[in-house]
């Protein structure tokens, strides 16, 4: 993946708005396809087989480029906060709160990390939230307030107890803190990632918290592993794993990262209701969880939110950085 050049502002924005809508929806599909993956592995080991396989895919993305200042302390720090919230800490609360209740329920909930994301933004980066994206936050906002009010989301599966040992949706509250907890560490994740844009390039940022986010879990993950009964994990489970770790670790980092570099942060977050808008279709469509006409509708309301934050305006804006 090599960092795209444009030619104009408006194509560089367009192009950031794809990058930013993928990236927010293939964590939306990875978020409902760990549920069966932590029926297979304990949680801490599942995070740490994913930071271990993706640190074997990308270990030429950790060269500094010749046109790339060395890293300050500072950037240090910011390299180390964005892979400890946005890699470790998002991963342990959001696979350990999936585990307890259903994809559906996550989406619910993450449906509110724009506004998070946009007082995030603004307390930390100091950036100006337009009217139009404060709309679009409204719209967000507005949406998940349908949702809380939609009636519970059933599954066609009966819960079953896994490898980390949560019996199936037996503590549905839990697993919603748990996944509001991941919702906190996603806004900071986008918010010291605009800061870490402008020192370092998506490929070097995606490397560098992946292997982080693997010696993180290296002590717990060794030691889990040496009791795990690898043999009873079937192929398909190894297939789904292996491209959970891709995703996770690589292509939404690098899609969301190169995103960041053309669009503000508040105006990024926007994109984040295509995380629980694809966790709910994967859970609807893959896992046999139900979705009411009230949460179509919600739904629908969060993807009126990102029109209008990426309507293209009569005359241009500058962005603040």
């Amino acid at each position: 993946m090599s960092q795209p050049r444009f030619s104009s502002p408006r194509a560089a924005r367009l192009v950031a708005y794809g990058c930013l809508a993928l990236s927010m929806s293939l964590v939306g599909g990875y978020v409902a396809l760990s549920k069966p993956l932590v029926a297979a592995f304990p949680v801490l080991l599942l995070a740490w087989l994913r930071f271990g396989i993706a640190a074997l895919a990308m270990p030429h993305w950790l060269r500094r480029p010749a046109d790339e200042a060395p890293m300050t302390v500072k950037t240090r720090r910011l390299v180390f906060l964005e892979s400890f919230l946005g890699n470790f800490m998002f991963s342990i609360c959001m696979l350990f709160g999936v585990s307890m209740t259903s994809a559906v329920s996550a989406g619910v909930i993450m449906a509110s990390i724009p506004a998070v994301v946009a007082i995030g933004s603004r307390v930390f980066l100091g950036e100006r939230i337009t009217r139009r994206v404060g709309l679009a936050i409204g719209c967000a906002a507005f949406g998940i307030g349908l949702l809380a009010f939609a009636p519970a989301a059933s599954s066609t599966h009966a819960p079953s107890s896994g490898a980390s040992g949560t019996t199936g949706l037996a503590t549905p509250w839990l697993g919603n803190v748990l996944v509001f907890c991941a919702v906190l560490c996603e806004a900071a994740y986008a918010v010291i990632g605009k800061l870490l844009t402008g020192r370092l390039g998506p490929k070097r940022i995606s490397s560098l918290i992946n292997l982080w986010g693997f010696a993180l879990t290296t002590p717990a993950g060794l030691w889990l592993a040496w009791r795990f009964d690898f043999g009873n994990v079937q192929a398909g489970t190894w297939l789904l794993l292996v491209v959970y770790a891709l995703a996770a670790s690589i292509w939404t980092v690098w899609l969301w990262m190169t995103g960041l570099k053309n669009v503000p942060a508040s105006q990024a977050g926007v994109f984040t209701v295509m995380l629980p808008v694809s966790a709910a279709l994967v859970g609807v469509s893959v896992l046999g969880e139900s979705l009411s006409h009230a949460q179509l509708f919600a739904f629908a309301v969060s993807l009126l939110g990102v029109l209008l934050a990426t309507w293209p305006e009569r005359r241009a804006t500058a962005f603040v950085h």
